[in-house]
């Protein structure tokens, strides 16, 4: 089963790599909970719905490289890289992430994403997120806004 889920993993960030969004959430279990510092935790089809908006609104510039991937039978982890340009910006990003997972069923059941909002907020938002990137004020702006594109993403569907 270790192997499989190691599969799974390599599956999922395989698909991110091609923008593939339907074949990244087909490797979630239908009560996904995934979790990042931007977007807070998002569950079921809000969560696929991410991936879905993150995908569609991805330009060219989008570079996903991961590695480190290791799962035993109920959890696993990875490391991965996403490269790109933040489209309200236009500034460069280049995000080191730790994902950690559990699985059920087969699939990724629980998915958290970990990063420095800080360091993030500082790449995409320029001098404006490297003052106050680390504040609770700009975390908060950061979910909402993100969370904000997620609900009128879905409502356009």
């Amino acid at each position: 089963m270790s192997q499989e889920n190691k599969d799974l993993i390599v599956s999922f960030y395989t698909a991110f790599q091609n923008k593939d969004a339907e074949s990244m959430v087909n490797c979630y279990h239908k009560d996904i909970e995934f979790q990042d510092p931007a977007f807070g935790t998002l569950k079921g089809e809000h969560a696929c719905n991410m991936w879905r908006m993150l995908m569609e609104k991805s330009d060219t510039s989008l570079s996903i490289k991961f590695s480190k991937v290791q799962a035993d039978e109920t959890k696993g982890s990875a490391y991965w890289e996403a490269v790109y340009k933040f489209s309200k910006t236009g500034r460069p990003v280049n995000n080191k992430i730790k994902a950690l997972f559990k699985f059920k069923e087969g699939k990724i059941i629980s998915h958290i994403d970990s990063f420095n909002i800080w360091k993030w907020s500082a790449m995409a938002l320029g001098p404006m997120g490297m003052l106050l990137g680390f504040t609770p004020i700009m975390k908060n702006k950061i979910r909402k806004q993100a969370l904000n594109a997620l609900v009128k993403f879905e409502s356009d569907k």
